[in-house]
């Protein structure tokens, strides 16, 4: 008897472990889309601008580039990357 409690036991709770089904995998990213966004060129760079400028393109995510600044060379097909001027003006955008 003690036997048999002692195997059933560990046994019930590992089966609370179990998943439901199997594994959701993630969606395909949304793919950016600059050419939509490309009106914002010129326009001051502000947040709102930028916030703009990355639902036009249909990005999810968006990076805020300025002269000298360093950033990664990491490629990302959901990211908008929008290129400030020294005068805080926009003057590119491109997806990646």
């Amino acid at each position: 008897m003690k036997l048999i409690l002692g195997t059933s036991l560990p046994l019930l709770l590992l089966s609370a472990c179990a998943m439901d089904g199997p594994p959701q995998r993630p969606g395909p990213p949304r793919a950016c889309n600059a050419d939509p966004a490309q009106q914002f060129i010129g326009r001051p760079g502000s947040a709102r601008t930028v916030a703009s400028a990355k639902r036009r393109a249909g990005a999810r995510t968006v990076r805020r580039i300025t002269p000298g600044m360093m950033v990664t060379m990491d490629f990302r097909a959901d990211r908008l990357n929008v290129y400030v001027d020294a005068q805080g003006r926009v003057e590119r955008l491109s997806c990646g």
